[in-house]
């Protein structure tokens, strides 16, 4: 997809890629069981939705302040912005944009439930 006359590749990285690899496999055996509209396969659809809204606009999620962006992302990721999107029943979507001069990078740094999500934030200590 095209963002400011830029190419958008969505990437998942790190945690989130070892998130979503699990959250895929238990859809597909919950699928197999005959399961459907558990919350892992509304999770998983909506990951899905918000990479394709990426693909279309980098921009989509929600800004976090840099003096927010916790330590080890910054560390381990080597970023210097980072996004929040919300997903059902309060998870996180949270990446980073990296660009070059003719493609943009979204990359998925992590899912994460409310409570994981303000203690990686510092919103609420606990």
């Amino acid at each position: 997809m095209k963002f400011k006359e830029k190419g958008v590749d969505v990437r998942i990285i790190g945690d989130a890629k070892n998130s979503y690899e699990e959250l895929n496999s238990q859809v597909k055996d919950e699928i197999s069981k005959g399961i459907s509209g558990s919350f892992n396969q509304t999770l998983l659809n909506a990951i899905d939705q918000k990479i394709d809204f990426l693909k279309n606009d980098p921009e989509y999620g929600t800004h976090i302040a840099k003096n927010k962006i916790p330590k080890d992302y910054i560390k381990k990721y080597d970023i210097n912005n980072i996004w929040k999107i919300n997903l059902p029943k309060a998870f996180r979507m949270l990446y980073s944009l990296k660009g070059e001069e003719i493609r943009i990078f979204a990359l998925i740094l992590d899912v994460l439930n409310h409570k994981d999500y303000e203690k990686k934030f510092e919103y609420r200590k606990s």
